[in-house]
């Protein structure tokens, strides 16, 4: 995969479990079809919306095996292979070479606090370690930690099969200042919905956002206005985008929240894993409220 290639709507996607916790494959092919019919340009897999922290590795394997197997060559599938440490971030983006993914999506180091210096030489040591083109994934809320841009310019001048970043801070600054120092060199892809339409304005390439796991359509369609020009439908599409982030993604358990607005498009999206739960009833409620209002349901 180039950073050509890596334009366009990306679903971080869910993985669907059963209601005692154990993976639902069957489920995931039909959840592939739904994304693939969405018209989306890729698919990322074992992301923050996978559960990934969740997976153990070889159910990490088991769900790209999955997902590469379904699509079968008709848009490319980027793995999440982000770990605690070094050592195991190399681990797991070497299973996700060796089982055909087409890009590895790498979330900085979290739990211990780390230095400019220390998130610098992880992602030069994982990127001199495999051949697999890297994006790098920058996602403060969970993390609690946000990515300098000094350190994106350096590892991306000194990498070459680092081909992208997906910026889940929410700062259009932020993500203004990477495309000032590398927008030339990889692509930048929002990560946070509410900055989708602004990234592309800025010069960025795409997003990756939770919203697009339940209205891949309605993404898609503001991606292909902006391309057109059309900006003014662009700035209505991404409202409706941003109003639909705020109740599913921000508001409820995120988890469950976007499994479940999966579902009821008669997707079998699964359950959640344990210790997050499902939704409760009235929490149902304001997602289907939601997603009337949007359109994507009657």
């Amino acid at each position: 995969m180039r950073k050509e290639d890596l334009q366009g709507v990306f679903p971080p996607h869910v993985t669907p479990f059963t209601k005692n916790g154990d993976l639902d494959l069957e489920a995931l092919r039909r959840c592939v079809e739904f994304w693939i019919e969405g018209g989306v340009s890729g698919l990322v897999t074992c992301g923050s919306n996978g559960e990934a922290p969740y997976l153990s590795r070889d159910e990490r394997k088991k769900v790209i095996e999955t997902v590469i197997d379904q699509v079968n060559g008709r848009v490319p599938v980027i793995a999440g292979t982000g770990g605690i440490s070094t050592r195991e971030t190399i681990q797991l983006t070497k299973d996700a070479e060796d089982l055909g993914a087409d890009a590895a999506l790498v979330v900085t180091p979290f739990y211990f606090k780390h230095s400019n210096e220390e998130m610098y030489q992880h992602y030069k040591t994982v990127a001199e370690a495999v051949d697999l083109p890297l994006i790098l994934y920058n996602v403060p809320k969970f993390t609690g930690i946000s990515l300098d841009p000094k350190v994106v310019h350096q590892v991306v001048e000194e990498c070459d099969n680092v081909i992208g970043i997906k910026d889940s801070s929410g700062s259009v600054a932020l993500v203004s200042e990477i495309i000032r120092l590398v927008g030339d060199k990889i692509s930048v892809l929002a990560g946070s919905a509410d900055a989708f339409l602004s990234t592309l304005m800025l010069g960025g390439k795409g997003a990756i956002i939770a919203v697009a796991i339940f209205a891949p359509k309605l993404c898609r369609d503001l991606y292909e206005e902006f391309k057109a020009g059309n900006y003014e439908i662009a700035a209505k599409l991404q409202a409706t985008i941003s109003f639909l982030n705020s109740i599913v993604v921000r508001k409820l358990n995120q988890l469950a929240a976007v499994k479940y607005a999966v579902s009821i498009q008669g997707v079998p999206a699964g359950y959640p894993r344990r210790p997050t739960l499902p939704l409760g009833k009235e929490e149902m409620r304001e997602v289907e409220e939601a997603l009337k209002k949007a359109g994507i349901i009657r």
